[in-house]
Order: C-alpha cells, then sequence, then structure tokens
C-alpha cells in the first residue's frame, strides 16, 4: 500500500485526465489580450464549448483570480455600469504552458488510438487527399 508521501508525490507528478478543459481555453484567450468576462465567454463558445454555465463561468474566473492565475480591475471608462477586465498573470502562463505539454500528450495518445481503431482514419488530415483531388481534373 502507498504511504501518504508517495501518493501525494504521484499526484503531483502524474498530471491525469483534462479534468476542467475550460480552465485552459479561457487562460489561451486571456494570452491574447485583456476582456471582460462576457467577451471571454462569447469567444469560449466560439472555441465550441456552447454549453457554459454562466454561475459557473463567473465562479471559475473568481477562483482563477484567487488562485493568481488571472487578475481583475473594474474598467469605468464606458458608459453605464463599471465592468471587470480579466488579464493573465505570468504564474497563468505557466500553467498555460502545462496544460499545452499535457494536452499534447493526450494527442499523441489520440492518434495511437484511433491508429489502432483505424488505421484508415487520420483525424489531423482531410477527409479528402488533395492529390487525387488535383487527378480528377
Amino acid at each position: 500500500m502507498e504511504s501518504k508521501e508517495e501518493a501525494k508525490k504521484n499526484k503531483n507528478t502524474n498530471i491525469g485526465a483534462p479534468k476542467n478543459f475550460l480552465i485552459p481555453i479561457m487562460l489561451l484567450h486571456l494570452r491574447d489580450w485583456n476582456t471582460h468576462g462576457y467577451e471571454l465567454m462569447e469567444k469560449i463558445s466560439q472555441f465550441g464549448m456552447e454549453s457554459v454555465d454562466q454561475g459557473n463561468f463567473y465562479r471559475l474566473l473568481r477562483q482563477l483570480e484567487k488562485d493568481a492565475l488571472v487578475t481583475s480591475e473594474w474598467d469605468t471608462t464606458s458608459g453605464g455600469p463599471a465592468k471587470r477586465i480579466y488579464s493573465i498573470t505570468d504564474a497563468g502562463k505557466q500553467y498555460l504552458d502545462l496544460w499545452a505539454g499535457s494536452l499534447s500528450q493526450y494527442q499523441k495518445m489520440l492518434n495511437q488510438f484511433f491508429n489502432i481503431y483505424n488505421p484508415f482514419f487520420n483525424p489531423l488530415q482531410p477527409s479528402s487527399n488533395k492529390k487525387e483531388d488535383e487527378e480528377q481534373y
């Protein structure tokens, strides 16, 4: 049986399956620009995460801020009520890099899975072959 110390060490070294894919997507979008929460949610929806619960989204933003992965400040320059503008921190960029490395490993495993599942299926290439298309014309 594993001791508490060994369990803690294994937990820290084994990234495991992504538990909340929304976090790296949020950080990825914040890496390129500072934005209001609703604009960030809109970009994430366009990215493909269509069923984002607004309440959970803002709770997650607050948690990311508490964890020092993002910062926010009040924007009072526009007419109307003040809004928070969110920005990624250096710690957030490092966390995003960690996710990117982990996702790269998952991509390799998924590619291997699909190569074994169906050796003729390649998810990284378009379904049509450009050379075959050129020969038809």
